[in-house]
């Protein structure tokens, strides 16, 4: 069966699947701990990785080359920059970005991409489609743009015009330019901590726990159907 590696930011949003893991093992390498076990029956190795996407980068490949994993999801939490979104909506990415990175850097060198943007795995994808169609809350579908600072609302709208993104992290493309060089399916599944209307590190502090729970149950939902 198909091994998914599941990568998170922080301990608040790992806490969700390490309480519904079977953990059978944990190891440590570069200061992180690896949790390794079934997640509703799914084959899994779990870990957080710290904020930004250089943490998220190191820990990607840790997952990959160590845990042997197929696939990696990383999910937890969000930014909601497109002003449809409300809290606790979850977006899954299909395609991620640097909008804090020029685009040649990624096309005129290393690893010299047809476009800046890193495509999601279109299995990984489907999964998610198929599960949102069943899921209790809502899943929206599009762009996450990565950054290396919290953005609040006298950013957002530079963010806006330069990568029309759904939600806005620290991590995501991080962990998806691991991923596009490995050649390693990646998704991403991020709940929406704060928007236009509640804006502010403060939201992120007050909805980060309800958010993260939300991300993971989506996570969850769609490995059982990514394995089958």
């Amino acid at each position: 069966m198909k091994k998914a590696g599941i990568l998170c930011a922080s301990d608040t949003e790992l806490a969700p699947f390490l309480r519904t893991m079977d953990i059978h093992r944990i190891t440590e390498k570069a200061m992180l701990k690896f949790y390794e076990g079934t997640l509703r029956q799914v084959p899994v190795t779990a870990v957080y990785s710290g904020v930004c996407r250089v943490n998220a980068a190191v820990a990607a490949e840790l997952l990959i080359e160590v845990s042997g994993v197929d696939a990696v999801v990383n999910a937890g939490t969000a930014g909601g920059i497109d002003p449809k979104l409300r809290l606790f909506d979850t977006v899954v990415a299909e395609r991620s970005v640097y909008h804090d990175v020029a685009p040649d850097i990624l096309t005129e060198f290393h690893p010299w991409m047809p476009s800046a943007c890193f495509p999601s795995d279109g299995a990984l994808l489907s999964a998610a489609r198929r599960y949102a169609e069943v899921a209790e809350v809502p899943v929206f579908f599009g762009t996450i743009a990565t950054g290396e600072r919290f953005i609040e609302n006298q950013d957002r709208e530079r963010v806006r015009q330069r990568c029309a993104p759904l939600a806005v992290d620290m991590e995501t493309a991080g962990a998806a330019h691991v991923c596009y060089v490995n050649g390693i399916p990646f998704l991403a599944v991020r709940s929406v901590t704060d928007t236009d209307a509640a804006d502010g590190a403060e939201a992120f502090e007050q909805n980060c726990e309800k958010a993260s729970e939300i991300a993971a149950g989506v996570t969850a939902g769609l490995l059982e159907i990514w394995v089958r």
